[in-house]
């Protein structure tokens, strides 16, 4: 059974979605990204994905309040990403409530210090961040792609003990169009004991089951959720069976 994470995603305190990552697309949905995630632990959910927006295009953290209100008011086990670039923006993020930290730019952009951070919190507390675009990593919010290859990326990091990987393709992400399957196909031929978490381009049922079939043990779901596409009903049917 794949494991369905649900996504918000933060800009000024609030609940949106963007299209491919841009700002211009920005799509507000909520007021009040508690009022989301305590409808998603009310359906059984157990997992959160929560992206700090404001804070990526920053380069620090920005909404931990907001990460901090749905740790203490909810029982969900967060991930959080967005903005994390310092030892300083880790322990913010741990200490307002995140059990994992998922780190992107910071990986291409030094290395060496996204690799301690494995070593000091463990591959358990911290998920590499695989944005791509054409098989090339994308850094900072999406805003630049770097010339790094994602199989090259993903060899180093499992390399250095990273276990868990949420990969994005920006040219499916908030789409609504389907997901990158022959992508995540490669990435599991090829890293067959890596903790895949799909995301981006879910727009129905129908996708989740063809990460489903591909053995992909964990997929991110947004825009789908919040256009009506696949329901919370459905997921706690589905988390239930």
């Amino acid at each position: 059974m794949i494991e369905i994470i649900p996504a918000i995603d933060i800009i000024s305190g609030k609940c949106v979605r963007l299209t491919k990552g841009d700002y211009t697309s920005t799509k507000v949905y909520n007021e009040n990204p508690l009022e989301i995630a305590k409808a998603f632990e009310a359906h059984g959910i157990k997992r959160l994905h929560l992206v700090d927006l404001d804070g990526a295009k920053a380069q620090h953290i920005v909404n931990y309040h907001i990460l901090e209100q749905i740790a203490t008011k909810t029982s969900l086990t967060i991930d959080f990403g967005g903005g994390l670039k310092t030892e300083e923006d880790l322990k913010i993020a741990f200490s307002s409530g995140a059990k994992m930290i998922t780190g992107g730019s910071i990986a291409i952009k030094n290395p060496e210090l996204f690799k301690s951070w494995i070593t000091t919190y463990g591959n358990e507390k911290i998920i590499l961040g695989a944005d791509v675009k054409n098989e090339k990593i994308a850094v900072s919010g999406w805003y630049e792609t770097s010339n790094c290859n994602l199989i090259t990326f993903l060899n180093e990091y499992t390399q250095v003990g990273i276990s868990k990987v949420i990969c994005t393709d920006i040219e499916k992400d908030g789409m609504l169009q389907g997901t990158a399957t022959d992508l995540y196909k490669k990435i599991l031929n090829n890293f067959p004991n890596l903790h895949l978490i799909a995301s981006g381009g879910v727009s129905q049922w129908n996708d989740i089951d063809a990460l489903e079939n591909i053995n992909v043990p964990s997929v991110i779901v947004g825009k789908a959720i919040y256009e009506g596409n696949i329901t919370l009903s459905e997921i706690e049917k589905y988390i239930i069976k």
